[in-house]
């Protein structure tokens, strides 16, 4: 995958200015590690692209938990505007001063998209068509937060990295699902995990 997405110019100019800012606050409130921070637009950018392709949904409400410092979910947002403009973006971040920045960014790149200031087990649950997650827990606690976040028929995607396999397996002995590995555009020994028929063992 290139270091710039294929996108419009409209769309193209709102991630630069995400990518800026992120630049800029990075060194306050450590939104990223720092030795990512020059690869931005491959390491996040990018890396985010691909599990807003995964989904393949283009409405509802996507709910992206731990967003940090807005990768998957704010670079999903951007994209949808284009792509999918009947797809709502909610975020969900403890962090007060990384909600601050999503406020931010979302603010100057002119991109609708709800910021909820709360845990993840605090915020009530979304009926969400689409759940998504990058580096935040192992995969049977996501399980577990998506079902208290998507609807019935609902759509989960989570990169994960080397050790996906070892992560689907000990999910396994606590729930049932169908799952796609598809290999990531970004990082060879990483795949983007695409769930569904998520059920409690």
């Amino acid at each position: 995958m290139s270091a710039r997405p294929d996108v419009s110019r409209e769309t193209l100019e709102r991630l630069e200015i995400f990518v800026r800012l992120l630049r800029q606050w990075n060194p306050r409130i450590n939104l990223v590690s720092k030795s990512t921070l020059d690869d931005a637009w491959n390491r996040h950018v990018a890396d985010s692209v691909q599990v807003f392709e995964a989904s393949r949904q283009a409405s509802g409400l996507w709910v992206d938990m731990g967003s940090g410092g807005g990768f998957p979910g704010l670079v999903i947002a951007i994209l949808a505007l284009e792509r999918a403009p009947a797809l709502q973006v909610k975020l969900i971040e403890s962090d007060q001063r990384k909600c601050a920045f999503l406020r931010t960014v979302a603010r100057e790149a002119g991109v609708s998209v709800s910021i909820k200031a709360r845990r993840i087990e605090d915020e009530p649950p979304s009926q969400a068509s689409v759940i998504s997650a990058r580096a935040l827990a192992p995969l049977t606690d996501l399980l577990q937060f998506s079902q208290r976040h998507g609807s019935e028929d609902h759509v989960a995607i989570f990169p994960k990295g080397r050790s996906w396999r070892d992560e689907l397996a000990v999910a396994r002995t606590r729930w049932r699902f169908q799952h796609e590995a598809l290999q990531s555009k970004t990082d060879a020994e990483a795949v983007i995990l695409r769930i569904e028929e998520i059920e409690h063992v």
